[in-house]
This record gives C-alpha cells, sequence and structure tokens, in this order.
C-alpha cells in the first residue's frame, strides 16, 4: 500500500510477509525498489525514475535517509551508496552502532525477524500503463528505510558481519545462516 504521508511524501510498504535473503549483519546492501515490478499496491517504478532526485542531491550535498520503519525522529545509519542500475534502486550501507536503535536493528537483521526495504518518496511524475497501473516515472526519494513489511516482496536488504554481535554472536550468526540456507532452498522449489 502507498500511503501519502504530510507535504505530500509517500511511502511504501504492505502488511505481508516478504521473503528477503539475510546475509549477515553490520553493514546492509541491497534493492529498495525494482523497476517494473509490480508491487503490492498495484504501481510500478519505471526505470531511470530516480535519476533526477538522486543528481538533485549530490548537487547540493545532500543525501538520502537511512530511518527505521520510516520514522524520521530514528535515523539509524547511512547510506553510503545510493544508485540506479538495470534492476531497480541499488543502496549500501552501514548501521550507526552508537545508536540503540541501530543496534536493536543489527540484532533482528542478524536473526533474520526483520529484512525488508522501503523508500519515502514524492511522486513527481506518473502516467497509468495499458494495464491501468500507476507507473512512476520520476520519484523525488527522500528517505529508505529498513522495514518489516515491505511494499515491494523483492525490496531485499542484505547485511554483512564485520563483528559479532555483543550477546553469544556466533549462536546467532550461525542460527541466521542457517535460516538464510532454508530461506534459498524453499525459494528454488516454487
Amino acid at each position: 500500500m502507498s500511503v501519502m504521508m504530510e507535504h505530500g511524501l509517500e511511502r511504501k510498504f504492505c502488511q505481508l510477509e516478504a521473503n528477503v535473503e539475510l546475509v549477515g549483519e553490520a553493514g546492509i546492501e541491497g534493492y529498495a525498489s525494482r523497476f517494473g515490478e509490480v508491487d503490492q499496491g498495484g504501481d510500478l517504478v519505471a526505470a531511470g525514475a530516480y535519476g533526477a532526485s538522486l543528481a538533485r542531491l549530490a548537487s547540493c550535498g545532500r543525501a538520502v535517509k537511512m530511518l527505521w520503519q520510516h520514522d524520521p525522529t530514528q535515523p539509524i545509519g547511512i547510506w553510503d551508496e545510493v544508485r540506479e542500475d538495470a534492476r531497480g534502486l541499488y543502496v549500501k550501507g552501514r548501521l550507526l552502532t552508537e545508536v540503540a536503535r541501530a543496534r536493536e536493528a543489527a540484532t533482528l537483521l542478524a536473526a533474520g525477524a526483520i529484512d525488508g526495504l522501503s523508500i519515502g518518496y514524492r511522486t513527481v511524475r506518473a502516467h497509468k500503463n495499458e494495464d491501468g497501473r500507476r507507473v512512476l516515472a520520476e520519484i523525488d526519494l527522500w528517505e529508505v528505510s529498513l522495514v518489516t513489511f515491505p511494499m515491494l516482496p523483492t525490496a531485499r536488504v542484505g547485511a554483512k558481519a564485520e563483528t559479532p554481535p555483543a550477546t553469544d554472536g556466533a549462536l546467532w550468526h550461525e542460527l541466521a545462516e542457517v535460516v538464510t540456507d532454508a530461506r534459498r532452498r524453499l525459494a528454488c522449489t516454487d
């Protein structure tokens, strides 16, 4: 579902389980948006939709924010890389573990309890395609959040552990790897 926020800011999320691959914890990367894929709200994003927004942000020396569950009062990290490629909007960043919520997010990522990415944006240009779906042709991107339920099920985050978690990290990391392997095998049988 796309939710309109104050000042016309939209965000994409859904209340359905998302199958997201986990690869670790601390440094994170994944696709916050995929081009041409229909999300749970029936929208799809056109290739190149983020280009103008990313260029504007760069020219102003600003960056896309990393938030927790779209909450502007809870920044949890830094996106070191946000770019479009042939597949969609790729993001790579790091959780700031000096922030309590970021430490919690790292723990949840490692355990596989959270694994979604979601965008907060304003629609600049959109049109309807032949199927009547809204095609987002140009997006003003504000933030990419770690979320429980992404609107686009393939908006996935992976994490790469640099150090094990403080509480019995080896056990949690091993458990996360088992869960990740099981998800991969199940995905291959569908």
